[in-house]
């Protein structure tokens, strides 16, 4: 029989995956694990599969793999990666790590500081800020680094122009291509309640213009710098948020002159705070929440 496996369900701003760390349990097949765990019906229940390692190299402290709930591996998610500084502050009983990159405590006191935790991912090493209260993690702001608007691997712009959609208004004339690490395909729309976010998402995300598919948002501007966002998460579906999908919004918005390099991305589990600085780093913010833990096999099948 195989092993037990401890997991850990966690969500930010609605979008829930499972962790494993896999310094303590090992998951041999974690596409598999990835499909049938993440079932809300027959599994656990998730986005995804999240996997917490060591990092081998000495410019990162702990690495990340993220398997969305179709098996797919992708290159970065911002919503996991805040999950995990949370979880590795508050319940791994690794913290060497975490003391290596102190932050200077705020004028709050003692009790208020920032840790740092550089983070491996597919898509580079992301930087992870901490504030802590009272010895939680009250907030993570993740380092998700410079947007790209231009991928041949991720986006063919000369399909671009074949992309259609059956939005009443804004339409696909409203579409900007945005790398965050992982493609997405931000759709500004006059009524986002109008959208078939299932429709709409499920075709634009096999459509010929993105050769790795990609994840779809459609936005409206509903008051300055406040940005109504709902993704259509490639290898997901619809979730209730997207860490990188709300970053490539921002970065979207503020490059149309819609909205500052400051905004606010309201997804259906809640808000990310999103600060596109004037070294291009993309700085994205909220809560991580604890959700529960339990015990798993992997199917031997």
């Amino acid at each position: 029989m195989a092993d037990k496996i401890h997991f850990t369900k966690m969500q930010g701003a609605g979008n829930d995956y499972i962790y494993v760390d896999t310094s303590l349990y090992t998951v041999s097949d974690p596409v598999k694990a990835a499909i049938e765990w993440s079932d809300r019906h027959k599994g656990i229940g998730a986005d995804g599969l999240v996997l917490i390692g060591r990092s081998e190299i000495p410019e990162a402290d702990y690495t990340m793999r993220i398997f969305n709930a179709d098996g797919s591996e992708a290159r970065m998610c911002g919503n996991a990666s805040r999950c995990i500084g949370k979880y590795l502050y508050e319940k791994s009983q690794d913290l060497q790590a975490l003391q290596t990159h102190p932050s200077p405590p705020y004028e709050g006191g003692s009790n208020y500081h920032e840790i740092s935790i550089r983070l491996l991912t597919l898509s580079g090493v992301k930087t992870l800020i901490l504030k802590i209260v009272d010895g939680k993690v009250e907030i993570v702001t993740v380092d998700m680094g410079e947007p790209a608007f231009e991928d041949e691997t991720l986006f063919n712009s000369a399909k671009e122009k074949s992309l259609t959609t059956s939005l009443p208004s804004g339409g696909i004339e409203g579409g900007f291509f945005v790398s965050m690490g992982n493609p997405h395909y931000v759709i500004f729309v006059d009524d986002i309640q109008a959208v078939d976010v299932a429709e709409e998402g499920r075709r634009l995300e096999f459509h010929e213009a993105f050769p790795e598919r990609c994840n779809i948002e459609f936005a409206q501007v509903t008051a300055p710098n406040i940005i109504r966002t709902r993704v259509w998460e490639r290898g997901s579906g619809i979730t209730m948020a997207c860490g990188t999908g709300a970053c490539a919004t921002a970065v979207a918005a503020a490059r149309t002159g819609r909205c500052d390099r400051k905004s606010s991305i309201l997804m259906d589990g809640g808000q990310l705070d999103i600060e596109w600085r004037a070294d291009n780093h993309v700085l994205l913010s909220g809560p991580a929440e604890f959700v529960f833990e339990g015990e798993i096999y992997e199917s031997e099948e």
